[in-house]
């Protein structure tokens, strides 16, 4: 994502749901965002943010082919996209789309990685890098929830690993709001998100840059850079306490 000439760098929710399941973990409802909640969030700050949020658990519901669960997030996320003004990108003829593949995890997550890349246009194209830097970080903690949450039931060690690699992407996320730090709801964000990172400062890691790799007929794209991380269980313990917090004070 590049905004102003800076060039931020944010791992797709999709990625850890995928990393999540290939752990052997089971579908776990119980960690998502209740989609009735949507109708409660009467700021814009709130409906950015919670687009993010659902836009992750849409991606993990798609995971792990609950059908059902996926057209009630996938109503969340229009709702919330309507209210933004970012409607375009989650069109009746998405949703349609959405409906005659169900069963065909490979389309449904196509779909839902073309709905945010439509609407990260929309919102650059419109000047709304505020809007679109909350999407990011809404669907980046939770993401990072699920993640601690699945660490914290398995010990699983890519899990832990992909935790610790969050290090980087949590700095840059700070680098992309903090123009936006006088704004009230995004001052307690920013200083959350700040305390958060005061924590991943202790974890050493080693990031190496690999080129990507396309897959243009796919629309994938691998990463092929590399962390090293050393992560303590007092750390991680602390990341996951932290993280909750801030996920509950974005989901409330």
């Amino acid at each position: 994502m590049e905004i102003d000439g800076k060039v931020f760098s944010i791992p797709s929710p999709i990625q850890t749901a995928m990393l999540i399941k290939n752990a052997g973990t089971n579908y776990n409802k119980d960690i998502l965002n209740e989609p009735s909640r949507a109708t409660n969030y009467s700021t814009n700050f709130k409906k950015a943010i919670n687009l993010g949020v659902y836009g992750a658990d849409l991606g993990y519901v798609t995971m792990y082919d609950q059908t059902q669960d996926a057209i009630s997030y996938l109503t969340a996320v229009k709702s919330l996209g309507d209210n933004l003004g970012v409607s375009s990108a989650f069109d009746l003829e998405l949703v349609e789309r959405f409906e005659k593949n169900i069963g065909n995890q490979d389309s449904l997550l196509v779909l839902v990685s073309d709905a945010y890349k439509s609407s990260d246009r929309y919102l650059k194209n419109n000047q709304q890098n505020d809007v679109g830097g909350l999407i990011l970080a809404g669907g980046w903690v939770e993401s990072l929830y699920f993640a601690t949450n699945t660490a914290e039931a398995t010990g699983n060690k890519e899990v832990i690993k992909r935790i610790g690699e969050q290090k980087t992407t949590l700095y840059n996320l700070i680098k992309l709001l903090t123009p936006y730090y006088s704004k009230p709801e995004f001052t307690s964000l920013i200083d959350n998100l700040m305390e958060l990172n005061e924590i991943y400062e202790k974890v050493e890691s080693t990031y190496t840059f690999i080129k990507p790799t396309v897959d243009a007929a796919k629309k994938t794209t691998t990463i092929n850079s590399t962390t090293e991380v050393n992560i303590t269980k007092e750390q991680l313990k602390a990341i996951t306490e932290k993280v909750m917090k801030i996920r509950i004070d974005i989901i409330s």
